[in-house]
């Protein structure tokens, strides 16, 4: 039944748009002024809270970019430290690939290691007069998988030792180890594993298990270690990335060295997604999507190609907002079968942000076909532009864009 108001009673309606239009109307202003502004609740005249996007210096990055630019930003590549491939280098550079994978074992120390990066940051793009700093990254988890070591870099225990420690402890000695990574110009790591191996499957999980990848058997002891490792990276100025969603932890096959890698026991609900869950309320920026397939959560597609993977359990139902990146895409046997450029095509209609490739010579064919479907697509030309934004903000936490 619609209910008849005096004037008296709309009154305090019209003062709430009024004050709204005001709040937008300096907000605004202080954008135009480059007060750097990410979000504001203000009411609109229903009463409701709603979002009003102000401009931020990943917005005033964007708009300075050239199109090869923004979808240079959707791409890592890998450079060896111990060997830096020029000619790879040179390739990257020249198809304004914005991140770098540090690949490869280097045991030269942290010294040595930003002497390899510098000269990359010095050769980052510009966009409109300031420059867009390159996200470096690398595996540092511990244990098997350390890429980096030698003078100034600590020697990492196995995650399912770090899983033995107190939260408390673990958080403090990732931070100390996020320092050492940042000493060395590494500003991302590829780390912390959310993945969940069952005690009875153990090392017989090749990804994970058969190298102590895991901080322990149930999500209930994997998610606040995993929880702790992200936080103390966090605290010393890293960003961290949670992996392998919605997890490797159940299959016997490693996706890097196997064809049709899949997953016949999680869903949706299970216990092991718990993990991701707990991290991406802890703030994890990034989350890495597996390549191997999920048939009770889709049958039809691998997780780097499922929207129902991406877009549905990760970003609506667990709400995550940051980055998404692809593991290997370049090198792995689980997507050998798929032509280059379909693989990033089909990884950011899926909703992924970055793709990951450890072989640099593959990114011309990816950017092409990436760059051919946004003409055919405003569909994916408008989730192109949503990737580079996440990734130009991820950017922004990482101190990597200049605004100013």
């Amino acid at each position: 039944m619609a209910s008849h108001q005096s004037p008296a009673h709309r009154s305090p309606v019209k003062r709430r748009v009024r004050l709204a239009s005001a709040l937008a109307m300096a907000l605004a202003l202080a954008g135009v002024a480059g007060v750097q502004i990410s979000q504001a609740a203000i009411i609109d005249p229903s009463g409701k809270s709603s979002k009003f996007a102000a401009n931020t210096c990943a917005d005033t990055t964007f708009r300075a970019m050239t199109g090869p630019q923004r979808v240079g930003q959707l791409f890592m590549g890998s450079v060896t430290p111990s060997a830096p491939d020029a000619k790879r280098i040179a390739l990257m550079q020249q198809y304004h690939v914005g991140s770098v994978f540090l690949a490869g074992r280097s045991t030269a120390g942290t010294k040595a290691t930003k002497a390899v990066v510098d000269p990359l940051q010095a050769k980052a793009d510009t966009a409109g007069g300031h420059r867009v700093g390159l996200l470096v990254s690398t595996d540092q988890e511990g244990g098997h998988v350390q890429v980096l070591s030698g003078p100034g870099f600590s020697t990492i225990p196995t995650a399912l030792t770090q899983g033995t420690w107190t939260t408390s402890k673990l958080r403090g000695e990732a931070a100390v180890w996020a320092k050492e990574l940042k000493a060395a110009g590494v500003n991302l790591n590829l780390a912390p594993v959310a993945d969940v191996v069952p005690e009875s499957l153990g090392t017989a999980n090749a990804p994970i298990g058969r190298f102590d990848r895991e901080f322990g058997h149930t999500a209930a002891t994997v998610a606040p270690h995993s929880d702790a490792f992200l936080e103390g990276s966090t605290q010393s100025g890293v960003l961290p990335t949670l992996k392998h969603f919605p997890g490797l932890g159940y299959v016997r096959g490693n996706t890097d060295t196997t064809a049709g890698v899949v997953d016949s026991v999680t869903t949706s609900n299970s216990a092991s997604i718990t993990a991701f869950d707990s991290g991406i309320k802890a703030g994890a920026p990034l989350v890495m999507i597996s390549s191997a397939t999920y048939s009770k959560i889709d049958p039809n597609n691998r997780a780097a190609f499922s929207s129902t993977v991406i877009q549905g359990l990760l970003r609506k139902d667990l709400g995550f907002k940051g980055v998404v990146i692809s593991d290997d895409l370049g090198n792995a046997v689980a997507v050998k079968s798929v032509s280059p450029g379909d693989r990033a095509v089909k990884f950011l209609s899926a909703g992924g942000d970055v793709v990951l490739t450890v072989e640099p010579n593959l990114i011309p064919a990816m950017t092409k076909a990436v760059q051919s479907r946004m003409t055919q697509s405003s569909t994916f030309r408008a989730q192109v532009e949503q990737s580079v934004h996440r990734v130009l903000n991820a950017k922004q936490k990482a101190g990597l864009l200049s605004c100013g």
